[in-house]
């Protein structure tokens, strides 16, 4: 292995598959690598590019081949478009390994190292694996799992399990207020949670009165539902924080007591970091129905409750908050369950993975880890 290896790391599309991925790359730049971050317009986003810290990223032409005929050929051409955009960054930076963490910005850079025969590493963040993914794991000398139990995950021994990164700079944040009564936060997630603002003020007007007093709530709505919301809270004297967004989630989530939220890839891998509890609804029309089979696995580890969307009635949320907000040992139980599933090391193990493939060009089976079903 050089002195200073080049890693590609390509992701696309949502902060579920950008936060690991630079998570990753600054795990690999703390180590010394150049690390050239590959993704599409919507991904860039998420990619600071100023200043001493920022990162040397590329964008690239990406889109699902899939949909009508027309959004299939549109899509397919994007993709071979994009290949051709990371075939010449390959030529330019000529690099060591790369990793993709999913989204169709991916698939370029899968390509391109499949061509130049660049050890390429593929890691999936939800508990299906993802259609882009399926394909780059074709051409991946390693595979990597957040979730054992993967569904359409590949078989073999290039594949391991090593967890879901956070946000770069999560860690483990501190509350910004002393806790008084319980505290619930309720997060919508990246694609919206109406169904928190039409059956959330419902389900806590059910509440008996001593556990509503006891209720400390913050919730996250959509911009057009703030005012109906606040309403109902205010027609039944409660008294509940509301925003459009907050900008300390995770000081927020350290100072709760349980969270009420969606269950994509990156919500779930900070609620094991934090070890906290959690309502589940599974965002209903996630590709895969991804979102189901993470709650799935939380609701297995007995670290959550899930509740499916089509079954999300006032009356059945006020029965599972009383349920918990009552029972504090249930509480500390599913916390210990959170936190004994979690990856807190996730980064770290993805950067070992990726320079073992620098080191070692050609994986030998009999020394590659397979799949494991506990923290080793």
């Amino acid at each position: 292995m050089s002195a200073s290896p080049t890693i590609v790391v390509a992701a696309g599309g949502t902060g579920g598959h950008m936060f690991p991925a630079l998570a990753v790359a600054a795990e690999l730049r703390e180590r010394g690598c150049r690390v050239v971050i590959l993704t599409d317009r919507r991904g860039a986003r998420y990619v600071g590019t100023d200043g001493p810290d920022g990162w040397e990223c590329r964008i690239v032409e990406a889109a699902s081949p899939s949909g009508s005929l027309l959004q299939k050929l549109k899509g397919t051409w994007r993709l071979m478009r994009g290949a051709r955009q990371a075939r010449r960054l390959w030529s330019e930076v000529r690099p060591d390994a790369a990793a993709t963490f999913g989204g169709y910005a991916s698939v370029p850079a899968a390509l391109a190292a499949a061509l130049t025969r660049t050890p390429l590493l593929v890691h999936e963040q939800n508990a299906v694996f993802g259609r882009a993914n399926r394909m780059i794991a074709k051409v991946a000398r390693i595979v990597a799992l957040s979730f054992a139990q993967t569904r359409a995950a590949p078989k073999g021994d290039r594949v391991r399990v090593t967890g879901n990164p956070v946000r770069p700079g999560f860690g483990r944040p501190t509350s910004l207020e002393p806790k008084t009564g319980f505290g619930l936060l309720v997060l919508g997630g990246s694609q919206g949670a109406r169904v928190f603002s039409d059956v959330l003020p419902a389900a806590i007007a059910l509440l008996p009165d001593a556990l509503r007093q006891r209720l400390r709530l913050q919730q996250q709505c959509r911009p057009e539902d703030l005012e109906r919301v606040r309403a109902a809270y205010a027609q039944m004297g409660f008294a509940a924080e509301l925003a459009a967004f907050f900008n300390d989630v995770p000081a927020r989530m350290a100072g709760a007591d349980m969270l009420l939220c969606r269950s994509g890839a990156s919500t779930v891998a900070e609620l094991l970091m934090l070890g906290k509890p959690a309502i589940l609804i599974p965002y209903p029309f996630a590709a895969d129905n991804h979102q189901d089979a993470n709650a799935v696995e939380l609701e297995r580890a007995e670290a959550a409750l899930r509740l499916p969307q089509s079954e999300a009635t006032p009356e059945r949320l006020a029965e599972m908050l009383a349920m918990l907000i009552a029972q504090p040992l249930r509480l500390d139980a599913m916390r210990r369950a959170s936190a004994g599933i979690a990856w807190t090391d996730a980064a770290a193990r993805l950067a070992d993975a990726v320079l073992a493939g620098v080191a070692e060009p050609a994986i030998r089976s009999s020394s590659a880890p397979t799949i494991r079903n506990s923290h080793s």
